[in-house]
């Protein structure tokens, strides 16, 4: 693995991390409230959540049985931090999940429009010279 390739991994994953943060924080607080919702405790759901599914990922060799371990520990991470039952947890990912796929599609629509834009100036002003 080069280098390159593990500075763009950490940074995805760092930045993965801190919206994934910031969401389940906010889903938090519409479901538990703000006094069972905190910062850092989404942090900590959030750091122990993708800690642990990657690591399912990578040493279970069934995905069918890696992705319901995934889930189960998701919710089991958010029941305990936020101190709600099952129904919580789960209305709690779901937000989560939903505001995420919005962030990442719009993110997607812009950096591909950003590309395209930057392409079609590199492109045109190669032209001309």
């Amino acid at each position: 693995m080069g280098i390159v390739t593990l500075a763009f991994s950490l940074t995805l994953f760092f930045i993965n991390l801190l919206v994934l943060t910031a969401l389940l924080y906010l889903a938090g607080l519409i479901v538990v409230g703000k006094k069972r919702a905190l910062f850092s405790d989404a942090f900590i759901v959030s750091l122990l959540g993708t800690a642990l599914s990657t690591l399912f990922l990578m040493f279970i060799p069934n995905p069918l049985v890696s992705l319901f371990l995934f889930i189960f520990v998701w919710l089991l991470l958010i029941k305990r931090f936020y101190e709600t039952g099952w129904l919580g947890a789960i209305v709690v990912t779901i937000l989560t999940v939903m505001a995420f796929l919005g962030v990442t599609i719009i993110l997607a629509l812009v950096f591909g429009l950003l590309e395209a834009i930057l392409k079609l100036v590199f492109f045109s002003s190669v032209l001309f010279l």
